[in-house]
């Protein structure tokens, strides 16, 4: 399995393409969306996080989404047409192996996205933090995509070469606009934010904030992800194993 994880670190750092949009892209975002902002601008229903502050956490969370579900669920679905998948089999791999070794290796190059926006954050928003909060921001955050990890994986398995893009394309906007990573689920319809709060996405985000602000994540927020993370995962290896017996 370590194999495996070394050979997709070393396969997704060697496609620009995925490294732009995962890397840079949410920095740009961040800029777009925050780069006009002030101290002032309090983002509402946060426990008093201005704009800067709340899209910092926001964009960090997207782009590691970014990282694990868009790489994950095509490089998956384009494997399984050309046949690496099959020649997996014919190894020792076990069907959980497969899927932790893709999500651990999507969760390694999520890391550079977080720590990029959270650069660019401080430098050109001036956002600042103690010590432990900025650590203990990055390993929220980081333990925290491989819930997406593992969907990207589930999703490689459900849909064909062809279909895997517009699936995952309706996924991880629908995930990230819906869960509050572009704005705050508090513009929302009242009945929308009932929805969100029970999204994996808005969870994740709800880590990060609550650190911002001093506190520890809510047990709820953690019980949703790790909820997901099992539902994701299993649905993963499950998926694994009834592409094997169709082979």
């Amino acid at each position: 399995m370590n194999s495996l994880i070394k050979l997709e670190l070393t396969r997704a750092l060697r496609n620009k393409k995925f490294l732009f949009f995962s890397v840079i892209y949410p920095s740009v975002l961040f800029l777009l969306i925050a780069g006009q902002s002030t101290t002032s601008d309090v983002v509402t229903g946060t426990g008093g996080l201005n704009l800067a502050a709340f899209m910092m956490v926001s964009m960090a969370s997207f782009g590691a989404l970014t990282a694990v579900l868009m790489g994950n669920s095509e490089r998956i679905a384009k494997e399984r047409e050309n046949g690496w998948v099959r020649q997996l089999r014919l190894t020792t791999l076990p069907g959980r192996g497969y899927v932790l070794a893709k999500t651990a290796s999507a969760a390694v190059v999520s890391l550079p996205s977080i720590v990029v926006v959270f650069v660019v954050a401080a430098v050109f928003k001036d956002v600042r933090l103690d010590a432990w909060q900025w650590l203990a921001l990055t390993g929220a955050i980081w333990a925290g995509s491989l819930c997406f990890a593992a969907l990207g994986v589930a999703i490689g398995y459900v849909a064909s070469g062809d279909a895997v893009r517009p699936i995952t394309m309706i996924t991880y906007f629908g995930l990230s606009i819906l869960g509050g990573l572009w704005m705050p689920t508090t513009s929302f319809p009242q009945w929308l934010q009932d929805i969100a709060e029970w999204l994996p996405t808005h969870a994740y985000a709800a880590l990060g904030q609550a650190i911002e602000v001093g506190g520890a994540p809510e047990a709820k927020d953690v019980g949703l992800l790790v909820v997901y993370f099992l539902l994701f995962a299993g649905g993963a290896a499950w998926l694994y194993r009834k592409d094997t017996l169709k082979a």
